[in-house]
């Protein structure tokens, strides 16, 4: 991307929660390889930032995310393999750090979600949709197969049989089913979805993160660990919880009948 192109991802700061926004809506907001390093370099950043205590991701347009840039896809020619671990390096690192860092995600899926673009809603903790949302692998259609970690988080969120039915068949699966089955957490009516999506990212921002952050440490190892190695973890995260300001202040607030002020 020169110094004269936009960026395709646009960084809006309000307070402690950073709000990203895919801003390819002409293009559906498909992820070019320039939009993965901008998803990769501000995943990174809110990672780093300790004054980020909140990170909401949603698009631009009618679109949440309408997969890979096909079109670049084309462009590449014989060089295709090399351009999609391109692409796939910057975008892993970017879901891995959503996946990862010490403060909660929240995603607002303003339209459909296809291929990689239903990988990063998927990667939320908090999943908004409007009732119009729509989420399809897709990659069948191209011939090709998942990344974004979607075939490692749709078995953990719906089953295995779910996810072999939405990836082998592409079959769309709508915002209310989509919460019916998991995918979302609730749905929301389109105009009201910015509005609601800020509200329940001041609230965790507000909220004491570092536990928020212990806790879904736990919660990304909880089906790969054996049970008594994931009491210990509890037992760990749960001790240096209680030795922080946040749980202190928790405890203190509780006894004073008061709510908590987790700064």
């Amino acid at each position: 991307m020169s110094a004269l192109e936009p960026s395709p991802l646009a960084l809006e700061r309000e307070g402690a929660v950073m709000r990203l926004v895919l801003d390819r809506p002409r293009t559906g907001n498909s992820i070019s390889l320039a939009l993965a390093q901008a998803l990769m370099k501000a995943a990174i950043d809110c990672d780093e930032d300790d004054g980020i205590r909140c990170v909401l991701l949603t698009g631009r347009g009618r679109m949440f995310c309408a997969g890979g840039d096909v079109t670049e896809f084309a462009a590449a020619g014989d060089g295709i393999g090399a351009h999609l671990k391109q692409v796939t390096a910057c975008l892993h690192v970017a879901v891995t750090r959503f996946l990862h860092m010490a403060k909660p995600l929240v995603v607002a899926v303003n339209g459909p979600a296809a291929g990689a673009g239903f990988s990063l809603a998927m990667a939320g903790d908090i999943v908004l949709a409007t009732p119009e949302a729509r989420f399809i692998a897709a990659y069948g259609t191209l011939g090709y197969t998942p990344d974004g970690g979607l075939s490692w988080m749709l078995p953990r969120l719906v089953g295995m049989r779910r996810a072999q039915e939405i990836l082998l068949t592409n079959r769309t699966v709508g915002g209310e089913e989509a919460v019916a089955m998991g995918l979302a957490t609730r749905l929301v009516p389109g105009p009201e979805l910015d509005a609601a999506a800020m509200a329940q990212a001041r609230e965790l921002a507000a909220a004491a993160t570092g536990a928020i952050g212990r806790t879904r440490g736990l919660l990304g190892r909880a089906l790969d660990s054996a049970l008594e190695v994931h009491l210990e973890a509890e037992a760990q995260c749960i001790a240096a919880s209680g030795r922080t300001a946040h749980g202190r202040e928790g405890v203190a607030a509780f006894l004073d009948k008061r709510p908590a002020h987790f700064t």
